[in-house]
């Protein structure tokens, strides 16, 4: 069955609408990467709430100027506020009293340095929602910008972008978030940049080792080769101890 964008996108913002009205919410904050997910996430939320009630963010933390650059062609596009906090100082203070652990070198801090800035990020997003809660006297959630492929194989950081209020694109593919994208006229440069964090000079698939559009097959149980089938299968599994807290049952 062909994907109907108009009826997908209709049907996200009449969720957002009536989940808002059902709790009483004002308003919803976001971080923007410049990448395709965020721009969709902001677009909607907009077409839903209005611009006034969106506050985007930029959160540069080590990363590239040309992200800023599409992100502010994001705002300007949907005419949402897009305020910045650089995380870049906060960043290098943390790493400073790592150093009074021990002398560790680029490898062994690798993965820790990379998964430190999207806590360090959605910790400013919680913030930044509380405070325009109070300002606006009205609740602001965060929203999350994760697609489906990224959450079958696991593809984000615990307590960092996986953290947030309300979801919206958890069910949509990287193909299927692009077709949305088109229906809201996302800018071109934007929704089909390589995906990327932003944060460790790599783009997704790189790190990965599959492509986007290969995830999106064996979701959707099509042909792929064995050895895509297997990487696939092993990020899955690898990587469900992501969804679910085992907490201990007190025996009786």
């Amino acid at each position: 069955m062909k994907f109907n964008a108009k009826k997908e996108t209709e049907n996200i913002i009449v969720f957002i609408r009536e989940y808002y009205k059902k709790y009483n919410l004002k308003g919803v904050v976001l971080g923007i990467s410049g990448g395709k997910d965020s721009a969709v996430v902001a677009a909607l939320f907009t077409k839903a709430l209005g611009s006034e009630n969106v506050v985007g963010i930029t959160l540069p933390c080590h990363s590239k100027d040309e992200d800023k650059t599409l992100a502010k062609l994001i705002s300007d596009k949907y005419g949402f506020e897009l305020i910045n906090i650089d995380l870049t100082n906060t960043f290098n203070i943390f790493k400073n009293e790592i150093t009074k652990l021990g002398c560790f070198n680029e490898k062994e801090l690798k993965n820790s340095d990379i998964n430190i800035k999207p806590k360090l990020r959605m910790s400013s997003c919680y913030y930044v929602a509380a405070l325009y809660s109070e300002l606006k006297h009205g609740t602001y959630l965060v929203a999350g910008t994760s697609n489906k492929c990224e959450l079958y194989v696991g593809y984000f950081t615990k307590g960092g972008d996986s953290t947030y209020d309300i979801g919206v694109l958890n069910n949509y593919t990287v193909d299927e978030v692009i077709e949305i994208g088109k229906y809201l006229e996302v800018p071109e440069q934007v929704l089909f940049k390589a995906p990327s964090d932003g944060l460790s000079n790599q783009t997704d698939e790189d790190k990965l080792g599959v492509t986007y559009k290969e995830i999106a097959s064996v979701i959707n149980g099509e042909n792929v080769s064995i050895e895509t089938k297997s990487k696939v299968d092993r990020l899955h599994t690898n990587n469900l101890h992501k969804f679910n807290i085992p907490v201990y049952e007190r025996r009786k």
